[in-house]
């Protein structure tokens, strides 16, 4: 499955299945209600090397956004006479215990379970008949992060948009003798209704969440400046989630699937601010929260954190809209951890700013067919003084590690707007969530229309970066408000035409997820048809790309004819890689929303090359990639 509603949805039409799936008859909401599962208690009983676990397939009421939203019928598990839960029941065991389950299926189809057989994840599964239960028995000899779910069709996995979508739970081994763990599981499940009659194709019935409940309704996290955070995330739903974490790196400690991980050598670990994780697969990451205040961690796909009313809104109406104080933190829901971060010591004193930018938001009717187009705009610019410019991307930033900033945010849009500086280590006030970033006492507050606000912060590292907006994401990020973000060396100054960004950007807002026709085009530095880059024989070029996409990963490969040539990865995310994560291989790499890759080409002949730009997972006859040329002299 791809990245978004958008990508993973139009593949299964292609395929078939979501017709199908649209047939299948759905179960009648209930008086049970299934409550979220914060994956902290291990289920079962453990004695003498063997855990023991009755559990019960189910219906039951689900409420993904809590009790105040939306009510939807699905099958959950539970222990046996226990609540439902969604996820289910957390499995947690040392390597080597022996499991003996006893699965109940009261639902009313037969049931297909998969993740407690001799095999792990999908390798083995047990058809339960509709009344049915069975005994499984099966032993976990290698630590990871793993997980049981079913389905109650006969369609795949792949095609859980309905009632058994919330069939899953976490599993994990630990490693034999090892302290007990202070690490957090997180289980990702989706949920969506399909309906022709909305301008977006889906309904509001829609669950994207976290351990079985969607924010702002979920935990706030509460955690303490320079702690060690250790979390585990594992992908049940159908879609691709690039987690993206403000104000910090992470480092990925392992990476796999429901069937097994492989946790990584220090040598092997690399830091991030945004990795997917794709249908089935996990990840364990580890962080240090620096720096106190609150923070977000949440999915870059812009439709996994919009409210369903984003998705259908006219988009061609320039409406003014004002936020008040208790709605500011609600422009996002779904795939969203809002974390507090407590103080441990005094606050830092910040060095004086060296300089200041001034930067403009500005909107216009009618720039996308009848779409309102966004753009930053840079004081004291000629695109400043001619007041219906409109150039996408936003003006390229180049900041100095080290230097401290001050910059003016000016509103001159419809709407509320916000600026989130994505992948620098900054204070919290000056991050960009509206209703969340700061403290206590000063909270960041929407910069409302014909308003402004002055933040600062001091980058601390050189790389590449994104500036984009946080407000109504679903709409501004996809229609203009985003740009790139460089952070230089004191003094460094690249020669001409040693370097060139790329990004790549949506050309307007999605109009359905399920008509590729009305998907906006792919953009390249602002451009259908980007300009040619020029390198010269034997020279070290620099790319660095930067996927803004609302939605879409892209496929990024650079072809000599119909042959990739040879590349180095230098850095993710604006952290350098190390000698042995950046040996040379084929120049193709799949871009995620938010993330960044710095790029090292060194052409041996004069050649055109061809750079290729197409959404990842969906065929080109359906959408048709953006290609631009490379003339090597």
């Amino acid at each position: 499955m791809r990245t978004s509603f958008s990508a993973s949805l139009l593949v299964l039409t292609v395929l078939g299945v979501v017709g199908a799936t649209r047939c299948a008859p759905a179960p009648k909401l209930t008086t049970t209600t299934i409550g979220p599962n914060d994956n902290r208690k291990p289920a079962g009983k453990l004695a003498n090397g063997v855990l023991t676990i009755e559990l019960e397939a189910r219906a039951g009421t689900w409420y993904p956004d809590g009790p105040k939203g939306v009510a939807l019928a699905v099958f959950a598990f539970a222990e046996a006479g226990q609540a439902l839960q969604s996820p289910g029941p957390l499995i947690r065991v040392p390597a080597g215990t022996q499991v003996h389950a006893t699965i109940h299926n009261t639902l009313a189809k037969p049931m297909w379970l998969y993740g407690m057989g001799a095999k792990t994840g999908m390798g083995d599964s047990v058809q339960i008949a509709a009344g049915a239960s069975k005994d499984v028995q099966f032993t976990r000899s290698t630590a990871g992060t793993f997980a049981y779910l079913a389905r109650t069709d006969t369609f795949p996995i792949a095609a859980r948009f309905g009632a058994d979508a919330q069939l899953n739970g976490a599993m994990v081994v630990d490693s034999a003798g090892a302290a007990p763990s202070n690490d957090r599981i997180f289980v990702i499940s989706s949920y969506a209704e399909l309906d022709t009659t909305t301008r977006s194709g889906i309904n509001k019935n829609v669950g994207l969440n976290f351990n079985g409940i969607g924010y702002p309704a979920n935990e706030r996290l509460q955690l303490t400046q320079g702690d060690s955070v250790h979390w585990r995330f594992i992908n049940l739903s159908n879609l691709e989630h690039p987690l993206h974490l403000h104000g910090f790196y992470y480092r990925v400690d392992a990476r796999g699937d429901v069937s097994g991980d492989t946790a990584y050598a220090a040598v092997q670990r690399r830091m991030a601010v945004t990795e997917v994780v794709k249908p089935l697969q996990t990840m364990a990451l580890t962080f240090s929260p620096e720096r106190s205040g609150n923070w977000v961690f949440h999915c870059h796909v812009a439709s996994h954190i919009a409210p369903f009313e984003s998705f259908d809104s006219d988009k061609s109406v320039m409406t003014h809209e004002d936020h008040d104080a208790t709605a500011d933190a609600n422009h996002m829901v779904g795939l969203v951890l809002a974390m507090n971060v407590r103080r441990t010591g005094p606050a830092p004193v910040a060095p004086a700013v060296a300089r200041s930018i001034r930067m403009i938001v500005r909107s216009k009717a009618a720039v996308y067919g009848k779409n309102i187009g966004y753009a930053f705009v840079l004081g004291g610019s000629p695109e400043e003084r001619d007041t219906a410019a409109m150039k996408v991307p936003g003006p390229q930033l180049e900041l100095t590690r080290g230097e401290r900033v001050a910059v003016t945010i000016v509103n001159q849009s419809h709407e509320s707007a916000a600026i989130h500086w994505h992948g620098i280590e900054l204070e919290s006030f000056p991050d960009g969530v509206p209703g969340i970033s700061g403290d206590s006492g000063s909270i960041l507050p929407h910069i409302k229309a014909g308003d402004s606000i002055t933040v600062r912060f001091t980058p601390p590292r050189a790389g590449t970066f994104i500036y984009h907006s946080h407000s109504n994401e679903f709409q501004q990020i996809s229609s203009g408000l985003y740009g790139a973000l460089i952070v230089r060396e004191p003094g460094e100054k690249p020669a001409p035409g040693a370097e060139h960004v790329l990004l790549l950007s949506d050309g307007g807002p999605i109009g359905n997820f399920f008509d590729p026709t009305k998907y906006p085009q792919a953009l390249v530095n602002g451009s259908g048809t980007p300009a040619p880059i020029d390198l010269k024989v034997g020279a070290h070029g620099r790319f660095r790309l930067i996927n803004i996409h609302s939605d879409f990963a892209m496929a990024v490969t650079l072809l000599n004819g119909d042959k990739p040539v040879e590349w180095r990865v230098l850095a993710k995310d604006g952290f350098p890689l190390t000698a042995m994560q950046s040996t040379p291989r084929a120049a193709a790499v799949t871009i995620q929303p938010g993330e960044t890759y710095d790029i090292e080409v060194v052409p041996h002949a004069a050649a055109t090359l061809t750079w290729r730009y197409s959404i990842d997972g969906v065929p080109p006859t359906l959408v048709k990639p953006v290609e631009g040329v490379v003339r090597v002299h």
